[in-house]
């Protein structure tokens, strides 16, 4: 599946989705630390996904957002 469709069905199944270095328990950086706090806080359910173990998303997320 192209990664631009990947991105797009993983958006349209989870309403709050972060796309981070690590995982919510074990963030790999200050940014991913900071955003699981906020969220954690604010009592939403969130979904996430480690781009650390998928470079070619990583990689299409930043086309993606024109990043």
């Amino acid at each position: 599946m192209e990664i631009s469709l990947r991105i797009e069905e993983q958006l349209t199944n989870f309403p709050l989705l972060l796309y981070m270095k690590g995982t919510p328990d074990f963030p790999q950086c200050g940014f991913s630390a900071k955003v699981c706090g906020i969220l954690k806080a604010s009592g939403k359910r969130f979904a996430f996904v480690n781009i650390l173990e998928d470079p070619e998303l990583r990689d299409g997320l930043k086309s993606y957002s024109n990043w």
